[in-house]
Order: C-alpha cells, then sequence, then structure tokens
C-alpha cells in the first residue's frame, strides 16, 4: 500500500513538472513568428506586391495632417499590434503620400 502511494505521488509530481517545463518551451513563438514576418515582408517588397487591406479610421487622416505618432497610434488601437508593426505598417503606407 505505501509504494503504490508513493508511486501515485510520484506520478502526480512528475506531471505537475511537466506542465511547468511546457510554457517555457512556447515562449520563442512570438519571436519566431515576427521574423517570419519579416522575411515575408521582405519577399513581398522584392516582388513588389502591395497588400491592398483598406486602413484603419484615422491613420490616413493623421498622415495628411503628418501626424505620424498619432497614426502609429490609431493604427495599434484598431489592429492590436505591437509597436514595431505598427510602425513599420505606417511607414509603408506613408510611401503613396510622399
Amino acid at each position: 500500500m505505501d509504494i503504490a502511494l508513493a508511486v501515485l505521488i510520484i506520478a502526480v509530481v512528475l506531471l505537475l513538472a511537466a506542465q511547468l517545463v511546457g510554457p517555457r518551451q512556447d515562449r520563442s513563438t512570438p519571436r519566431r513568428l515576427a521574423e517570419i514576418e519579416r522575411r515575408l515582408q521582405l519577399v513581398m517588397d522584392h516582388l513588389g506586391v502591395v497588400d491592398e487591406r483598406p486602413t484603419p479610421p484615422g491613420v490616413r487622416e493623421y498622415l495628411a495632417r503628418g501626424e505620424k505618432l498619432k497614426a502609429i497610434k490609431a493604427y495599434r488601437a484598431a489592429t492590436g499590434t505591437d509597436l514595431r508593426t505598427a510602425k513599420e505598417a505606417v511607414e509603408a503606407m506613408m510611401g503613396p503620400l510622399r
């Protein structure tokens, strides 16, 4: 009986340890995804492919007034992207306005 209880406790501890180790492996996922997106953008730029998605509201208006920071903030609010992605997207939109 004591051996069975000890084996059960060891099994539970090992399962808990496996759960704690699992999420640490996923920490690299956002970094890997950002690198994939960066490389995809390089390919699209090289091929001359233009993303024709509609611009979030307010972004073009801010850019037309020269308010780049407000345009980035509006882009982030509308899309939920990180600062770097929003900055790159807004700067890409500035191309046709120049």
